[in-house]
């Protein structure tokens, strides 16, 4: 349907609460409102039709659970390169339709190709999310995509090829659906803390996983589609886990990229800079030296804005807090209630001349199907999303280098620092590339 051309425990606490949320999808499924699409002539008997590409366990315990639960989505596709993933996915999406016909693929491409698929879903390794993104809008379709992005140019090239293609494009998150942290935002942003001095974000630290001897590769796994565009490497047995390749920086940025893209973007649409960024950033961290995994695994980063507020990322925990001039707010961990210097603070609605920020309660994947028919841009957007990846992609850098490092936002690059701006993107494996 087109109407246009930290820690184990911090882990599983935020695991348990995505699957108490996929579970209640029947619940919210339906908006408040009837989406404008779903009404006039052509549009009730209409559904929208997914492709899903990545099986893994958030590409079915999450993501397909939550579309299936929609009474306006058809998944019609679903693709990854274990075959036992793909069927298992299938056998989810024909027992819950009762009927046969989903497809199931190895290459992702095949369900791009598909005329008759509207959307897709992308649930892959982090390296794979942009490549597959730009070609899914290039070939008109509307994407909904985990984050984050893999570098700094590959999330410009995204936020592009959205524009030009028109697509309604939304960084699977559901961060800006949760109350604690709309709430947050919203007192922020309406001055009941005072301006803003400092902010401060903690993100689980990331593990020590050894180095593994290679091995065969499994039979029903095509290895080199997994590895894509990364560079070659040899098949090792853990790599291709999901806990694992996070922390690999061929595939991911570690904790600081998976769980930054939640906590940063609640810090970016607090302090109104979700379209922009710090001028400055500066940082120190841990890798396990000599090992496949060797993202960092603590960190302390500071980010500065033009504004003069201050940033300050730490390791250990999913905190998040906010100081003003006339008090602070905050939760001391993942999805956890509001805190705040005082009652009134925590009382505080808004009323009729207050700012009031969009938000979907219903979360992202509802958020993306009524943007779909309304052609409206969803509350995390390409644009908004690789902003945060920046964010992300800065203290990595910052880390690696060892440095302070000035930063313009509008030029997106580094200022005076060659070799920084060098770490702003990296090469794609033969024949994989954005360019076309």
């Amino acid at each position: 349907m087109r109407t246009t051309p930290r820690r184990t425990a911090t882990r599983l606490s935020r695991r348990r609460f995505l699957r108490a949320a996929s579970a209640a999808a029947g619940a919210i499924a339906l908006p408040a409102i009837a989406p404008r699409g779903l009404l006039g002539e052509n549009a009730p008997s209409h559904k929208v039709v997914l492709g899903l590409i990545g099986m893994g366990e958030h590409g079915v315990n999450r993501n397909l659970s939550m579309l299936l639960a929609q009474p306006d989505a058809e998944v019609a596709a679903v693709c990854d390169v274990f075959a036992s993933r793909r069927d298992t996915a299938r056998s989810i999406v024909e027992t819950k339709y009762s009927k046969g016909g989903c497809g199931a693929y190895t290459d992702f491409r095949r369900i791009i190709d598909r005329k008759d698929i509207d959307a897709v879903m992308i649930s892959t390794p982090d390296h794979w999310h942009v490549l597959m993104s730009v070609l899914a809008v290039r070939a008109g379709k509307d994407v909904i995509c985990e984050k984050p992005t893999l570098t700094i140019r590959e999330g410009r090239v995204l936020c592009e090829a959205v524009k030009r293609h028109k697509a309604v494009y939304q960084t699977s998150t559901e961060d800006r659906s949760l109350p604690c942290y709309h709430a947050m935002a919203q007192v922020v942003r309406n001055g009941l803390i005072g301006k803003v001095a400092t902010v401060r974000v903690q993100l689980p630290a990331g593990e020590r996983y050894p180095n593994e001897a290679p091995a065969p590769v499994p039979e029903g796994l095509d290895y080199d589609l997994w590895l894509g565009p990364a560079r070659e490497a040899p098949y090792t047995p853990s790599r291709t886990e999901r806990q694992h390749w996070r922390n690999c920086r061929d595939y991911s940025g570690g904790k600081l990229t998976d769980w930054g893209m939640h906590q940063l973007d609640t810090v970016q649409w607090a302090l109104d800079v979700e379209r922009t960024g710090p001028v400055e950033v500066e940082g120190k961290g841990t890798v396990n030296a000599g090992s496949t995994y060797d993202t960092f695994i603590d960190y302390d980063v500071t980010y500065r804005y033009s504004s003069g507020v201050e940033v300050h990322v730490r390791s250990g925990g999913t905190g998040l807090r906010f100081e003003g001039e006339k008090g602070w707010v905050g939760n001391p961990s993942f999805a956890a209630p509001l805190e705040a210097s005082s009652k009134e603070v925590l009382a505080w609605k808004p009323g009729e001349r207050d700012l009031k920020l969009y938000t979907n309660p219903a979360g992202e994947h509802r958020d993306f199907l009524d943007c779909v028919r309304s052609r409206k841009e969803p509350y995390f957007p390409s644009e908004v999303g690789h902003r945060c990846s920046t964010l992300c992609h800065l203290g990595n850098i910052a880390m690696r280098l060892g440095r302070k490092l000035r930063w313009d936002p509008a030029k997106e690059a580094f200022e005076g620092d060659a070799e920084a701006d060098g770490l702003r993107s990296r090469p794609m494996r033969a024949p994989w590339t954005l360019e076309g």
